[in-house]
């Protein structure tokens, strides 16, 4: 009897920790509350959901997809509203550490572009930037992801970079060794938004939405398989891996942007397949 009582004291602590359980609004979240995570949710159809200060869409049964970036502040406040009821959460967003990673034998001109590189480099992040203002309203990012390419990880998100020496942004993506050639599949179903074979630093850059401003793109692709506006299924073989813009040697990076953040698309996925 006093096993059970203690096991029951610890399970009602554990619900109120999460807040997953506080309200009939909300049926499921899913997702660790930490630094460059994606979390999704379900709540009561005709719920208004808020975030952060911003108002997010909601599928026709409930579905949402809440994104925190790398730097999110340590809290971050879920509304949720319908009719009269209205209920908030401020839930604590734990702290993650990053890498300080040194990748030498870069060519030197994605490093330090000459006036006329940098010009062309603003113009293809414009057009990166206007196909990723797209946000489908389809549910796609409630499957369960897959890895897009099975091998050894050598980069991680968020880690700090040094090219040749030089510091630079952080790496938002997650690198697989693969080599040139190995196929690539969608991590989850979507829709193709950008692609394009020889952008300067990413080189063969394919983006797919997933719905509701959640995106995965692959960059440093030798091939692209699929053309903007074509839907692709999980598990579709959409590029083929290279070492195409500023890369060392044949690899996958695979990144994930919701809405205006960028995301750790490995917080979607399992360990690594062997």
């Amino acid at each position: 009897m006093f096993n059970r009582f203690w096991l029951l004291l610890l399970g009602l602590l554990f619900t109120f920790a999460h807040g997953a359980q506080e309200t009939p609004l909300l049926s499921q979240l899913k997702g660790e509350w930490t630094q460059g995570a994606v979390l999704r949710g379900k709540v009561k159809p005709g719920t208004q959901v808020s975030f952060l200060g911003q108002n997010i869409p909601v599928g026709p049964d409930g579905e949402f997809v809440l994104g925190l970036g790398r730097d999110a502040g340590a809290n971050a406040e879920l509304i949720l509203k319908k009719g009269e009821d209205e209920w908030r959460h401020t839930y604590t967003v734990a702290r993650r550490d990053y890498n300080i990673q040194r990748i030498e034998g870069v060519p030197q001109k994605t490093v330090t572009p000459s006036p006329e590189q940098q010009e062309r480099t603003r113009r293809e992040a414009a057009k990166v930037w206007q196909a990723r203002q797209t946000e489908r309203d389809t549910v796609e990012f409630m499957q369960d992801f897959k890895w897009p390419l099975v091998g050894p990880i050598t980069g991680v998100y968020g880690s700090q970079r040094f090219y040749n020496g030089e510091p630079r942004s952080p790496h938002y993506g997650v690198d697989i060794a693969a080599p040139t050639g190995a196929g690539v599949i969608a991590p989850a179903a979507g829709e193709v938004i950008l692609a394009e074979p020889d952008l300067f630093y990413s080189g063969g850059t394919l983006i797919i939405d997933h719905g509701h401003g959640l995106s995965s793109t692959f960059i440093h692709l030798s091939e692209i398989l699929v053309q903007v506006g074509d839907s692709v299924t999980q598990g579709q073989e959409i590029a083929e891996v290279g070492a195409s813009g500023r890369a060392t040697g044949p690899h996958l990076d695979w990144r994930m942007n919701w809405r205006g953040e960028r995301v750790d698309p490995t917080t979607l996925v399992g360990p690594m397949p062997q």
